[in-house]
């Protein structure tokens, strides 16, 4: 393994740079984007619960929520305009909804960087072996074929380190991305069920839970 990254020449550098923090960033995501920290379960059936015994409620005990996790945050929004028309909430929620999505999808860019860059700076890799093989073959002859060969096989060592580092990097990507989508319309249920408990009489009975649904989508 060293001896392909020494055969790499210094474009070798970045690239596992470029490895090291991408790394980094899939198992950030992976910790921050788990179902129980977006999702924690059962906390809108408790939410509308709350507000369906119609008791007053107080500042401290909607804040307690909104730092509970994203979709804590999203149904706090909605009752601290709960006086307001539906389409006010739902334009907060709306809001609120946006920056928490781009919360969510922080180092997603970064990542996406990556994936983009990885191959270009492994093709850059190898071009700048493959000039450094011809400029001694200009000085020195061409020689032995084979070292040749295994000139144009280091300089393309490059390009595979680019690759390697590149296709991991697009497939978690995209995988946060569908992830995060997922979450989005959950929480979105979830505010549009208590935006109907608010419209609801007071002290009227909460709406029956719904099916429990997976909190993580499905793979595309």
């Amino acid at each position: 393994m060293l001896e392909l990254i020494r055969a790499g020449g210094w474009p070798m550098i970045p690239l596992l740079l470029m490895s090291a923090v991408a790394l980094g960033i899939i198992v950030e995501r992976f910790w921050s984007l788990r179902p129980a920290r977006i999702l924690p379960p059962g906390l809108g059936d408790e939410v509308r619960a709350w507000v369906a015994r119609g008791k007053p409620l107080e500042a401290a005990h909607i804040d307690s929520l909104r730092s509970t996790s994203p979709l804590g945050a999203l149904l706090a929004a909605a009752l601290d305009v709960r006086q307001r028309s539906r389409e006010e909430i739902r334009e907060r929620v709306e809001d609120v909804g946006r920056h928490l999505v781009h919360r969510m999808e922080r180092f997603l860019n970064t990542l996406g960087t990556i994936s983009s860059a990885g191959p270009l700076l492994g093709l850059f890799g190898t071009v700048v072996g493959m000039i450094e093989m011809f400029l001694g073959i200009l000085d020195h002859g061409i020689g032995d074929a084979s070292q040749l060969a295994g000139g144009i096989g280091k300089a393309l060592v490059c390009t595979a380190a680019g690759m390697l580092v590149a296709i991991p990097a697009l497939a978690f990507h995209r995988y946060f991305r569908g992830r995060i989508a997922g979450y989005i319309v959950d929480m979105e249920h979830e505010a549009i069920r208590l935006m109907d408990v608010l419209d609801a009489p007071a002290g009227s009975p909460a709406p029956a839970a719904a099916p429990a649904r997976a909190a993580t989508p499905k793979k595309r």
